[in-house]
Parts: structure tokens; C-alpha cells; sequence
């Protein structure tokens, strides 16, 4: 396997950078960079230099030895002076090595998974993970590339490896005495996972809006003050607002980050009738997005609500807080002054960190396939099973089914087609 090398800290200017190095000539190559010796696992602070003995740069060497690293291969990392000429410099040097290349996108990580280090769901951990904008998506992140899907996902398949292999033995045994009907601890093993599973799938909606973010639409009728809202909540113009009826005309969305949760905030058309076709699509698009959204913020001027959209758990305020006497003020909002906006942030951060504190392990779309595949083979099994030992290896098809879906999960089998796809969101120094 060829030794690979890249900037793994950020490309640019800056105080420290960072080259990793990854594969069985790493050392090699330190040593004749360094000029010096470089074994095992250490740190050493070394002058490193080119092909005619000229200085490059004073940098820290470490030593990560084989397995004890990120890639499970000898690594190397090369703690330079942050500047671009001294990182191209050393690039420069490293391409000169015998069985040195720069590596793929990716490349560091895809071996690391390769080597055992970690499985695919921490991978796609760590990809969430340099992705995070938020605290929630952070937190998630981190229980992912921390293992903790897949060493559920291990848990479930040791249960339905026990559960096959009691059936197994008993299709094996057939034509002897068995000692004892296997069949209620198969039941019982089957419905743990199954359960488990279910809760976990009930979660992964939930995880998904975490990772991609949530959806807020402010709707109303024409000069609500929808727009003026959305501004107030961005702190920024991000619409146009007139005295005009109709000015928005498309939906405008501004991303934001509501106590460590990323929310996006649509500002739609006012909802009325009209004969303008150009508006009516653009009323047309507001409820379609609206619909879709996960709360709706009904902004009106005498508190009512749009019954063709509403769902349990959305919002209603009244517009134009600042025009208000005092007594209607306490459930209004003021984009102009910026009256009651605290008050809805807040109440918006709540509706969403009760309904993310359901979210589960999974986040995927093919955690999804993987979990509904499990699931479905043990609903089988589970049917099967109940009607006697004259089925059990039909039984035993569905839980090995339901066991392959979970090794699918983690990576272990028919997961080649994914990684390209996986490996290529990321930069060249994982």
C-alpha cells in the first residue's frame, strides 16, 4: 500500500500547519526529511530539509507506530510555521519520496475503516461532525463517531446470534430428544431487538432534523409583517418589506442557530385570494413549504389561524406588538421594535429541544433501510416461529436476514458502492 500525505489543518496562512503522513514508509520518509533517526511513538523537534540539504523548516515530528494511530499504518505528522510557502515547500519534498503520493480525498479516514479503527457509522460521525455548525448537531455527532450506534448495533446481533443458533440447533437435533423448548427465549430475544429497533426508528426522523436542521415558516395574511419579523429574527435585511400587499412573492430562508439547534426561518407570500399569477404561485409555494415545515408561526392581526395548515403544536401570535395597547401585548410580537421577538425565540427553542430530545442513534437515510430490513425480518421470524418447529428454518432465514441488515449497518458487508460516495465529502487530510 502506497504512503500517503496531505495538509490535514486548514489551507491558508496560519500560526500552525499541519502535514500527516500515513502508510509503511512514513518513518522512512521522516528520517530523510529529519536527517536523523525517527522510530516508534514520540516527538522530536527537527530541522527538516530538501533533496540539496537547504532548511524547509523547524518543525515537531510525531510518531504515531502502527497500530496505535488514527489509520491503524504508521503516521507521521509535521507541525510546521503556518505559511503557505513552507507547507508547499515540504509537500514539495514528501512527492520526491520513493512510494510517497499525495493523498485522496478521504483516504486517511477510508483506511482507518479498513483497518479496523472504526466502523461506518463513526466514519460518518466524523463527517457530520467537521459538517456541525450547532451544539446539537455537534452532540450528535460526537455519539456517533464515539461508536455508540454501532456497539448497539453489536448488541442486537449477539442476541440474534444466539436466538439462530438456539433455532439452528434444534432443526440440527431434530430427530433426538432436545432437552427444553427454545422457543420462549427466541421470542424473548426476537422482541428485545425488535423493540429496540422500533425505538429507534421512531427517533431517526427526529435525528435526521437535527443533522439537516429544522423548519420554521412565519405565515399570515399580506403586511402581517412576516418580513419585517424574519429581519428581526436575522438581525439582518434579509427581505424586503413595503406597505405594499404582495411584495413577497417567493420564500425567503434565513438559517439560524435557536440554543444549539439549526433552524431555518422561511418568510412566505401573504395567504389571500388573488388574480395575480405570479403571486398566486408564490402563495401556492407558501403553503406547499409550510405544510412541510416543522412548526408554523401564524403572525395575524386578531390571533386566527389558517385551519388548512395548522397542527397541533404550531404557534400563534399577534403582528405589530409596537401598535398595540398595553393588555394585547403579551402574546405579540413587534419586528419594528423588536417587542416580543425574545419571547418567541424562546418559545421556539423549547417546542424544538422537547421534540430533539427524542431523537435516536440513527440519521441516516441508510441507517433507515438498514433498521426497516432488521426489523421486518424479525416481524417474520417472529410470525414464522409461532407456528411450530415444522418452520423453524424459515425462522432462522429471516433472523439471519435481519442479521446481515445490521452487519450492513456498521459496514461490515455490501457497503463498497457507499464509500466512494462517503469518502469524497471529504477534505484531503482525513
Amino acid at each position: 500500500m502506497d504512503t500517503i500525505f496531505a495538509l490535514a489543518s486548514a489551507p491558508g496562512k496560519a500560526g500552525v500547519s499541519v502535514l500527516r503522513v500515513s502508510g509503511p514508509d512514513a518513518y522512512q520518509g521522516a528520517e530523510i526529511l529529519c536527517q536523523t533517526p525517527i522510530k516508534g511513538r514520540g516527538m522530536w523537534l527537527r530541522a527538516l530539509t530538501d533533496d540539496d540539504g537547504q532548511i524547509l523548516d523547524h518543525a515537531l515530528v510525531l510518531g504515531f507506530q502502527s497500530p496505535a494511530s488514527f489509520t491503524g499504518e504508521d503516521v507521521v505528522e509535521y507541525h510546521l510555521h503556518g505559511s503557505i510557502a513552507t507547507v508547499r515547500s515540504v509537500l514539495s519534498s514528501l512527492s520526491h519520496l520513493s512510494g510517497h503520493r499525495m493523498a485522496e480525498p478521504g483516504e486517511f479516514t477510508r483506511r482507518a475503516l479498513q483497518n479496523g479503527k472504526m466502523d461506518l457509522p463513526q466514519i460518518e460521525g466524523l463527517a457530520d461532525l467537521i459538517d456541525a455548525e450547532t451544539e446539537a448537531q455537534r452532540k450528535q455527532a460526537q455519539r456517533l463517531l464515539a461508536g455508540e450506534l454501532g456497539d448497539v448495533a453489536a448488541q442486537w446481533r449477539i442476541k440474534l446470534v444466539r436466538a439462530a443458533s438456539l433455532i439452528e440447533a434444534t432443526i440440527d437435533f431434530a430427530d433426538e430428544d432436545v432437552p427444553e423448548d427454545v422457543t420462549p427465549e427466541v421470542d424473548l430475544l426476537l422482541t428485545e431487538v425488535l423493540d429496540q429497533i422500533g425505538a429507534e426508528l421512531d427517533g431517526l426522523r427526529m435525528a435526521e432534523r437535527i443533522r439537516h436542521g429544522f423548519e420554521v415558516a412565519i405565515v399570515g395574511a399580506p403586511n402581517a409583517g412576516k418580513s419585517t419579523l424574519l429581519n428581526a429574527l436575522a438581525g439582518r435585511k434579509a427581505a424586503i418589506t413595503s406597505d405594499v400587499a404582495g411584495t413577497t412573492r417567493d420564500v425567503i430562508e434565513v438559517r439560524m442557530d435557536l440554543d444549539g439547534l439549526p433552524v431555518t426561518i422561511l418568510d412566505t407570500a401573504g395567504l389571500r385570494d388573488t388574480d395575480d399569477k405570479v403571486e398566486k404561485l408564490g402563495i401556492d409555494l407558501a403553503r406547499q413549504r409550510a405544510a412541510a415545515a416543522d412548526i408554523r408561526v401564524f403572525l395575524s392581526e386578531n390571533g386566527d389561524r389558517d385551519d388548512s395548515l395548522w397542527v397541533e403544536g404550531d404557534v400563534i401570535v399577534l403582528a405589530k406588538a409596537d401598535l398595540r395597547p398595553e393588555e394585547q401585548r403579551g402574546r405579540a410580537v413587534s419586528g419594528e421594535t423588536g417587542a416580543g421577538v425574545d419571547r418567541l425565540v424562546s418559545e421556539l427553542s423549547s417546542i424544538l429541544a422537547e421534540r430533539g430530545a427524542s431523537a435516536g442513534l440513527a440519521t441516516r437515510e441508510r441507517h433507515r433501510i438498514a433498521l426497516v430490513e432488521a426489523r421486518d425480518g424479525l416481524i417474520s421470524a417472529l410470525a414464522i416461529l409461532s407456528r411450530g418447529g415444522e418452520a423453524y428454518d424459515l425462522a432462522a432465514e429471516d433472523m439471519r436476514r435481519a442479521i446481515r441488515a445490521l452487519e450492513f449497518l456498521v459496514g461490515r458487508i455490501d457497503v463498497e458502492s457507499l464509500l466512494d460516495e462517503i469518502f469524497a465529502s471529504f477534505c484531503l487530510g482525513k
